[in-house]
């Protein structure tokens, strides 16, 4: 796998990757992350795919990462009240 690009955003750690003719947008909030995958013949290039990267889809992935924070710590306390 392959880094591309990384893009600079004060809350995220975005990076595009190349991997098995795909392009791959790895969105980063602290110890979650949120992939998405694009076949390189549906884009014109890594332009392309930069500019999918918009606000309205970081917005609904910080959704996504506080569904994810809220699963993951329902998670943990079932495994602290199963070990009781």
């Amino acid at each position: 796998m392959r880094v591309l690009a990384e893009i600079p955003h004060p809350k995220y750690k975005i990076q595009i990757f190349n991997y098995n003719s795909k392009y791959l947008v790895k969105v980063e909030l602290d110890q979650y992350e949120q992939i998405f995958k694009i076949n390189e013949m549906d884009v014109f290039g890594i332009e392309d795919v930069q500019a999918m990267i918009t606000e309205e889809l970081l917005d609904n992935s910080f959704n996504r990462f506080l569904t994810m924070r809220e699963d993951w710590s329902k998670a943990f306390a079932n495994k602290n009240n199963n070990s009781k």
